[in-house]
């Protein structure tokens, strides 16, 4: 790649773009986005991502341009919340990032996974097969909350490079937190398709109105037993974040795939007996209100969970961009 030319871009478990989208905005060419799933692919375009092919990434052979190869390939197999995750067949697809290298020749790599990843057998061989291609491999794991991001979200990035080691993001010395990301969002009958509250059921408002702030299933068990499943009795110290309310005054806790649910995680609102509304994730998530979704509120939700924070993709993107020019 000549010193002056726009760094090409390739992306593998594309997902919605965003992880791409800051890669572009720091000056790559988007030259191939694949993406298996259908309608995080129709979100991307959504958001004139182009060349977006919904595939598979194993079905397909590498072609093409590529100065810096970005994947996100799924993290579920590697999560500490996957009991069976040691045998998960999606685990192999964290290789496929070296089978595209070892054809394409970037000058930069950037794989994205859970912080768990990285004591896996699986990043090992990734980081040999990588090695054994030229690469200079390096990986750290960042939380987003660090970068701008209302959310203490750990994520691994390994990054491999034929140019030496770069400089990796500068962390903030402040925090966001939770009211500052949602500033400017009423809570009137909105417009916005995606600040819609969900209608509780007659138990779920029950329960909402005898969590206190900060508080979670436990305050149930303690102030209102008839509301509760045995389940909760039985292990009542096992995931205690669930039927939790958020705090304002700091960051989010991880929004996950299901963060419009009270049942998996810390996601009923400061105050109000409701859990977030997608747009209140999105804002958690950096995402601009700009940036279109396409899906059922679940499918969104799945997007939100499934991607890399945009000002944490961005920190990363300009660093790998800067260091090729």
């Amino acid at each position: 790649m000549r010193k002056s030319s726009t760094p090409r871009l390739v992306e593998l478990f594309a997902g919605t773009g965003l992880l791409g989208r800051e890669f572009i905005q720091a000056g790559a060419s988007p030259e191939l986005a694949v993406e298996l799933n259908p309608i995080a692919s129709r979100t991307a375009m959504a958001n004139g991502h182009p060349n977006v092919i919904v595939a598979d990434v194993r079905t397909m052979r590498p072609s093409g341009p590529c100065d810096i190869l970005v994947a996100g390939p799924p993290c579920q197999g590697f999560s500490t919340l996957n009991r069976s995750r040691l045998g998960d067949s999606r685990n192999s697809l964290s290789l496929e990032p070296a089978r595209w290298a070892k054809a394409l020749r970037p000058q930069a790599i950037v794989v994205e996974n859970v912080a768990a990843f990285l004591d896996s057998p699986e990043w090992l061989k990734l980081a040999n097969r990588l090695a054994d291609l030229g690469y200079d491999v390096e990986a750290r794991v960042l939380d987003a909350a660090e970068y701008g991001v209302a959310q203490y979200r750990r994520r691994s990035f390994t990054i491999a490079t034929r140019r030496g080691w770069i400089k990796w993001p500068r962390c903030r010395k402040t925090q966001l937190t939770v009211a500052e990301a949602w500033e400017g969002l009423t809570n009137k009958k909105s417009c916005d398709p995606l600040h819609i509250p969900r209608r509780p059921s007659m138990l779920a408002l029950e329960r909402f109105r005898r969590i206190p702030p900060g508080g979670d299933k436990r305050d149930l068990i303690r102030s209102a037993k008839h509301l509760v499943p045995s389940s909760w009795l039985d292990i009542p110290q096992e995931a205690t974040d669930v039927w939790g309310r958020m705090r304002l005054d700091q960051p989010s806790n991880t929004l996950r795939t299901c963060c419009i649910n009270p049942s998996k995680g810390r996601y009923i609102h400061p105050h109000e007996n409701r859990v977030i509304t997608l747009r209140e994730a999105a804002r958690i998530h950096s995402i601009p209100d700009s940036y279109k979704f396409e899906g059922t509120p679940y499918q969104i939700a799945r997007q939100i969970g499934n991607s890399v924070p945009p000002k944490l993709a961005k920190s990363i993107a300009r660093q790998v961009c800067q260091s090729l020019n």
